[in-house]
């Protein structure tokens, strides 16, 4: 009796287990850009950013975010662009869908081998490594056992998976997404 109660449950592991793969095998990646993720009113305020940043010098000591809103605080252009700024608002259609997205890693945590396994995904190299880092809504939180070997931070990657409207926060940032990674391979067009 107990070999048969074996060969029973081993073939009901393998037959789920074969159907699990077919259906990743089978899923269907929505290709999509970064901006998509963001709500259309955040982005149209980050595209009209207020003329007073043009009075800003790069590396000066008023070059940074809290200057802007010392500079401008009655200024509606320039406090809804610092909202965008460090808006979580997302677009609801993307949750649970399986998209595909190029992006970059910026680490957050490794393994005993230095494989990553807890990363943000941004748009752009040096994202949350300089100030100010994306808003919220143009970064995701990934945690991914498996590892990732990254040797450059300038490597770009695609990624493909499910993505979750669940915020996660860090030294390094804040995002308002997050992926169930299914595949990792370097970015090539």
């Amino acid at each position: 009796m107990n070999n048969r109660c074996l060969l029973c449950s081993t073939i009901i592991v393998l037959g789920v287990l074969i159907f699990s793969l077919t259906v990743r095998a089978q899923t269907k990646y929505i290709d999509i850009e970064w901006l998509q993720l963001m709500p259309a009113d955040d982005l149209e305020a980050l595209l009209n950013y207020p003329e007073v940043l043009f009075e800003i010098e790069d590396g000066a000591d008023n070059d940074n975010m809290s200057a802007l809103e010392e500079i401008s605080p009655t200024d509606e252009t320039a406090n809804r662009f610092q909202q965008a700024l460090k808006s979580t608002k997302v677009v609801e259609s993307f949750d649970g869908k399986a998209i595909r997205l190029p992006g970059f890693i910026v680490p957050l945590e490794t393994d005993e081998k230095q494989r990553v396994t807890q990363f943000f995904i941004v748009p752009y190299f040096g994202a949350c490594l300089h100030m100010p880092p994306p808003p919220p809504n143009q970064i995701i939180y990934v945690q991914y056992s498996t590892g990732i070997e990254l040797s450059s931070l300038y490597d770009a990657f695609w990624l493909e998976g499910q993505l979750r409207i669940d915020t996660t926060e860090n030294l390094l940032g804040k995002s308002a997404y997050s992926m169930k990674i299914d595949k990792v391979y370097p970015y090539e067009e």
